[in-house]
């Protein structure tokens, strides 16, 4: 993609500058769960996994999101909370839980093509915002025990936030199949306007030159309604994100949140500067997936990660 952006994309100066632009893009992921990549200068799991708590609490808090993305303090208007925010529309969408409603869909008619969640909202271009969802709809359909996810954006930054969308998108896809008892299909991404900003593109192209780019499967999630343990993670990321320090044995949960849960300890305890006790949480990981974006918080200072250009996390 970003090869493609370097050499056919078409120059385009937009309200927050000059890009590079595809338009009428598709994108296909056959297995949702690489969802992840990974390389010497460029890895957003903590950042990822922070947006996406931040959307299925149902918040558009800025203190919540900047703690994970600090970039969102230039999206918020009142400085409080965040325009676009997904949670409130995912939920609570003109009082509408949208999720809900898609899922007992699914189930009352699981061939149905009308399982659509609205994120653009006609409110958002009525009157200025400083931000308003990339993201139009996500469509999730049911084909032969699959369920498959397709993704509508008006617009997408292909640096910074398309690594998070996907992730996101195809943890909400598989969250979804697991609730229904599915198999996981392919996750499928159309961009209207899908841009590379000028001032990324000496980065886009180093990161091309690194060398060491790979895509990996996260593990799949438990069998099972997943929701119970969504809400336990909630509250433990509520806890963390304030401080607090928690026992993850004693929560209950299974091996693959209780991972989840630790990357959100690893991110506190990198804040906090505390570097070996990182190395503590590392040892008691149940994938091992994560070792990389682990050990990136380990070996850099919190001043030198800050200066870093590829770093979208605190």
């Amino acid at each position: 993609m970003f090869s493609q952006l370097l050499r056919k994309g078409r120059q385009v100066t937009a309200s927050r500058g000059a890009t590079r632009e595809l338009r009428g893009v598709l994108l296909e992921l056959t297995d949702p769960r690489a969802r992840l990549s990974r390389t010497e200068l460029k890895g957003t799991v903590f950042s990822c996994l922070g947006e996406l708590l931040w959307y299925l609490s149902g918040s558009n808090s800025l203190d919540f999101i900047k703690y994970y993305i600090q970039r969102y303090e230039l999206e918020s208007g009142d400085e409080k909370t965040v325009h676009g925010g997904y949670g409130p529309r995912l939920f609570n969408n003109r009082g509408i839980d949208q999720l809900r409603n898609t899922v007992a869909l699914l189930i009352d008619r699981p061939s149905t093509r009308r399982a659509v969640i609205q994120l653009f909202n006609a409110e958002d271009i009525n009157e200025p915002h400083k931000e308003v969802p990339c993201t139009c709809t996500l469509q999730f359909m049911i084909r032969a025990g699959h369920l498959h996810c397709f993704t509508c954006m008006r617009s997408n930054d292909a640096y910074f936030g398309l690594p998070h969308d996907i992730f996101a998108f195809t943890m909400l896809q598989e969250l979804i199949a697991r609730e229904l008892s599915m198999k996981l299909g392919t996750y499928q991404h159309a961009v209207g306007s899908l841009h590379l900003y000028t001032d990324q593109a000496d980065e886009a192209a180093s990161y091309l030159e690194e060398g060491w780019q790979s895509s990996i499967s996260m593990p799949e999630m438990p069998l099972g309604d997943p929701w119970p343990a969504v809400e336990t993670v909630l509250k433990a990321e509520v806890a963390i994100r304030n401080g607090a320090t928690i026992n993850v044995s004693t929560l209950g949960l299974d091996p693959y949140w209780e991972d989840i849960v630790r990357l959100l300890q690893v991110l506190q305890l990198f804040k906090m500067q505390k570097y070996r006790e990182i190395a503590k949480t590392a040892r008691v990981m149940s994938s091992r997936i994560y070792e990389t974006y682990i050990r990136s918080k380990q070996s850099r200072p919190i001043e030198v990660q800050k200066k870093l250009p590829f770093s979208t996390e605190t």
